[in-house]
């Protein structure tokens, strides 16, 4: 079973005393990025997640959004007196040299929105409350992963019936191959009567066509085309995370569909060629999407 790389999981948890919200976004890549938006007093408890979500999810960039509201009072903000001096002080003197009024109250105001002024005490992590970020964090990587099976499934399902179509054109070809055989033969015999003074030995015309028949022979290529069409449909089927694999198999496609196109030599299973190469490139456009 496949999965798709893109997809979103949500889980909340909230209590008397907290309201966790996590958010777990994927995108496609070739890799697995993994980036944080989390309260900076968890930020040491980063790489727990990072193999949490590393192990579940194997490929594509991921954002993790954690949002920790607490219902009790904080007291653990503070205002930095020095910090507050300071711009105080740069303000004061920015507005004596202007000669502008100066009222306490209208630098203090803006001296509260200037940054660094309300800090944070330094805490320990809360164990209690670790426990319920790590939890609802596990929920959202499980809804992520719904969602990208569902998504997979989608995919899974078109893959499979152009694969087919792939097979089905493939057999397509054996009507042609008769009439590809004798155009061939009959192509060299008119060339040869049209140089009149020129004779030929029949028997070696026929050993000569039957040396540049062989050459231009696409039965290998049509059987490793099936089976590599048939181990691809196997490969969907496997439970571990199968993108590159697939991607693989389906460049060793389109080299078998591309010999049998260079040795055709025939209007109708060069179109059927045609057709083969249009599923897959759509196959591969969507490719770029499986984990």
């Amino acid at each position: 079973m496949i999965q798709s790389m893109t997809g979103f999981g949500k889980a909340k948890h909230e209590d008397e005393k907290r309201i966790i919200d996590i958010e777990v976004k994927s995108l496609n890549s070739k890799n697995l990025d993994i980036r944080f938006k989390i309260p900076s007093q968890f930020s040491e408890k980063e790489f727990i997640l990072k193999n949490e979500l590393s192990k579940k999810l194997i490929r594509g960039k991921i954002e993790c959004l954690i949002k920790v509201e607490n219902k009790q009072k904080n007291t653990n903000n503070y205002i930095d007196k020095e910090c507050v001096n300071n711009y105080y002080n740069q303000l004061k003197e920015i507005v004596v040299a202007n000669n502008d009024s100066f009222e306490n109250t209208d630098i203090y105001q803006i001296v509260m929105r200037m940054p660094e002024v309300v800090k944070v005490k330094n805490e320990e992590i809360n164990p209690e409350e670790w426990f319920f970020i790590f939890k609802t964090a596990k929920n959202a990587i499980e809804e992520l992963l719904k969602f990208r099976t569902q998504e997979g499934a989608v995919l899974e399902k078109d893959f499979i019936n152009r694969i087919n179509l792939i097979i089905s054109l493939l057999n397509g070809i054996k009507v042609f191959e008769t009439e590809r055989t004798i155009n061939l033969k009959n192509k060299f015999i008119k060339a040869l009567e049209k140089i009149s003074e020129i004779e030929y030995d029949k028997n070696r015309l026929e050993q000569e066509l039957v040396f540049y028949i062989e050459k231009l022979d696409i039965t290998e290529e049509k059987v490793r085309l099936e089976n590599h069409c048939k181990y691809f449909l196997e490969t969907i089927n496997e439970d571990s995370p199968n993108g590159k694999k697939l991607a693989f198999i389906a460049q060793e496609i389109g080299r078998e569909i591309n010999t049998i196109g260079s040795k055709a030599n025939n209007y109708n299973i060069q179109k059927i060629v045609v057709q083969m190469k249009d599923e897959l490139e759509k196959i591969k456009e969507q490719m770029m999407n499986i984990n």
